[in-house]
């Protein structure tokens, strides 16, 4: 899983780990001192809205693998301060169910996602989320359980989870980076290489799980318009990336957003309240939208708002990878900055922030777009 802005590190590629790091690091910096804080403590309004996070993890207690891992003791404390902290636990498909039918969200609520399916989800995960009785899904690296590693489970503990209720879901056949078109491929070749990986993934999970898997997780969190539309095809009801940012009822089902919680900073404590107390940022349209890029040089970047006025005057904001956090100029009810630098990484992630006004709480919203090579 390959995170350019706050979202996680490459599985396969540990070269690219520090620089990886040091990006998410400066997003970070730019949430916590770039937003002007005009109000020092928050105000109670008449209209709460929820603060809802996805979390990703994918290893446990296997110290090898520092920027993809927690340790067993963090990862007790991060779900002692959930229970503590009055956020519910819900089941992925409760959630996608409240969005799809526009159900009353919890105030304070998280989902538990796992990637990849590796071995120390049956040894240490899953016996300290039983203690919680938090549900959970696992999104399985469907190549990797078929290899007999022990890296990762088997399908015997696949389905000895499954009967005791772990939700287990798709995270494709190869783990490809589906968003990057091989440079053979012609429109339709790349179209009918996503289909294939995706159909062959969905069909052995359902020979061996006796159900079609309901929703995908993209391999690195790359997506772009192509793959959404692919796997849409193929009746995923949702989609999940590894953009940064919380939940709500205006979240697309085609790029729910999850939140690391990996590695020495981002499995901290007050790593996770952060992303717990953000709430969501509704957009209408972004530019550039998630479609591959034409050009390197993308000349404005911006996304139109419902409500411009909820959000306190001074604090509205756009982050790009290679461009980090620039105030934002507002036409209206569109947000944008203008650029005059070609993009240099071939994955970047958008995102909207702002300061609500009254409660003074961080709202922000994200999106991937991907450089044509």
């Amino acid at each position: 899983m390959n995170h350019i802005a706050p979202v996680g590190i490459e599985l396969s590629k540990p070269k690219n780990i520090v620089t990886i790091v040091c990006c998410v690091f400066s997003f970070m910096l730019f949430l916590a001192f770039c937003l002007p804080a005009p109000l020092a403590a928050r105000v109670q309004t008449d209209t709460p809205r929820p603060r809802i996070a996805v979390l990703t993890y994918h290893r446990f207690d296997e110290e090898r693998y520092p920027a993809t891992n927690v340790s067993a003791v963090q990862f007790r404390a991060q779900l002692n301060y959930l229970k503590n902290n009055g956020y519910e636990v819900l089941p992925l498909g409760e959630l996608v169910t409240a969005i799809k039918k526009r159900m009353p969200l919890p105030d304070k609520a998280a989902v538990i996602t796992i990637d990849d399916g590796f071995r120390s989800v049956y040894d240490v995960a899953w016996p300290i989320l039983r203690e919680f009785g938090y549900p959970f899904s696992v999104f399985l690296y469907v190549r990797g359980i078929d290899s007999d590693s022990p890296t990762y489970l088997n399908w015997d503990q696949v389905l000895e989870m499954q009967k005791e209720g772990v939700d287990f879901q798709d995270h494709t056949y190869s783990h490809n980076h589906m968003a990057d078109r091989p440079g053979e491929l012609g429109g339709a070749a790349y179209r009918t290489w996503i289909s294939a990986d995706l159909r062959k993934g969905a069909r052995v999970l359902a020979e061996k799980l006796g159900e079609r898997p309901k929703y995908l997780a993209l391999p690195y969190g790359e997506y772009n318009a192509i793959v959404q539309e692919e796997a849409g095809k193929l009746g995923y009801e949702a989609i999940l990336s590894q953009n940064p940012g919380p939940i709500s009822l205006d979240t697309d089902l085609t790029a729910i957003p999850r939140e690391a919680i990996t590695g020495s900073v981002w499995s901290t404590i007050e790593h996770l309240d952060e992303v717990l107390d953000r709430v969501d940022l509704p957009i209408r349209a972004m530019q550039p939208s998630t479609l591959s890029l034409k050009n390197a040089k993308v000349k404005r970047f911006g996304a139109t708002l419902p409500q411009p006025g909820r959000y306190e005057p001074g604090t509205l904001g756009i982050y790009v990878t290679d461009l980090g956090w620039r105030r934002a100029r507002i036409d209206g009810d569109f947000v944008y900055i203008d650029n005059d630098k070609p993009l240099k990484r071939r994955v970047s992630r958008v995102t909207v922030s702002g300061r609500e006004k009254g409660t003074g709480d961080i709202a922000m919203r994200s999106w991937m777009i991907i450089r044509p090579d």
